[in-house]
């Protein structure tokens, strides 16, 4: 059985999409998962499975959350050796020994057109390297998450 990791896009946040984490568990009880666990309120999943692709379990997830659940959202899933991947990449070690409270892993949905990297320069050599980047204090204050120009593909963090 392959363990996996589900991130749910922009869920119990401030009363925005609000889902209760045992509805979530049930719902992938339901549909054969094992071994489910969540975080908090977080809409962070943890699961077991036959290995299939992640893509597949995301398509799965979210039809079925918004059929079961009447949630719309994105579902970023991985594979905790993917997972490991990411963290044994991790371009600012330094940084995330001193200073981790502000070192993030961007999760995209698809690889993005290299005309949106190019548009959003504040992603373009993040992604060329690898997914985590570092932010200021305030993650609000970064370009990365502005409201008023929001990036032109799908993320969670």
């Amino acid at each position: 059985m392959t363990i996996y990791l589900a991130l749910l896009r922009a869920i119990n946040l401030a009363g925005h999409k609000p889902v209760a984490m045992a509805d979530l568990r049930e719902l992938l009880t339901k549909l054969g998962f094992t071994d489910v666990r969540s975080a908090l309120q977080s809409g962070n999943l943890v699961f077991r499975s036959k290995a299939r692709s992640t893509s597949q379990i995301e398509r799965l997830l979210e039809s079925d959350a918004e059929k079961r659940l009447a949630l719309q959202t994105d579902f970023f899933v991985r594979t905790a050796e993917q997972w490991k991947e990411v963290i044994a990449n991790n371009p600012f070690r330094q940084e995330a020994e001193r200073d981790p409270s502000h070192l993030v892993a961007f999760f995209l949905k698809d690889a993005p057109d290299p005309k949106d990297v190019a548009a959003a320069p504040s992603f373009s050599t993040v992604f060329q390297l690898r997914p985590v980047v570092r932010v200021p204090s305030f993650l609000s204050m970064s370009l990365l998450v502005r409201r008023d120009r929001p990036m032109p593909f799908g993320y969670t963090m």
